[in-house]
């Protein structure tokens, strides 16, 4: 079975959760970040994870525009979700329904919360502060949720 993985990655940490995903998954996997190219025939997939990072309470416009142009395509096939952030608890819920459209998460095997990353030496000065000021961190931490990247992987592979 061929499998896609459909992420988008400002800083880095949504691509280090694909490409450790791509590792796990059982047959063909191709990688394509939607920050360089958005577009590829999927018709050739069984089957597609989409991911990528939440920034101030919401998914890059990238994985919104790639879910909008390829609703239909993507309600049928095996689909896998994720997204990456530094929320917790509950949050976690709301930022996934806010994320992705419902008929797709409906449809998804799998939708998982892989973490997150405050790496300030690749953040820009904005981000920095913000992050500061809203998430009072100042070092760099990283809180990527390797049990979660193997239960998507788990999934994936157990459908046929």
């Amino acid at each position: 079975m061929n499998t896609l993985i459909a992420y988008f990655s400002k800083y880095g940490c949504s691509e280090k959760c694909a490409i450790n995903l791509s590792k796990k998954l059982n047959g063909n996997v191709d990688l394509l970040n939607l920050k360089k190219s958005g577009s590829i025939d999927l018709s050739k997939y069984d089957k597609v994870i989409i991911g990528g990072p939440i920034y101030i309470g919401k998914i890059s416009k990238e994985v919104s525009q790639f879910c909008s142009e390829n609703l239909d395509l993507l309600k049928t096939k095996k689909l896998g979700l994720y997204i990456c952030g530094m929320r917790e608890n509950d949050y976690i819920d709301i930022q996934i329904n806010a994320s992705f459209p419902k008929d797709l998460i409906d449809n998804a095997t799998s939708v998982e919360y892989f973490g997150g990353e405050f790496i300030f030496e690749k953040m820009n000065f904005i981000d920095r502060l913000i992050t500061k000021k809203v998430a009072k961190v100042n070092n760099n931490v990283s809180n990527i949720l390797e049990e979660n990247i193997d239960k998507l992987a788990r999934v994936m592979n157990n459908i046929q």
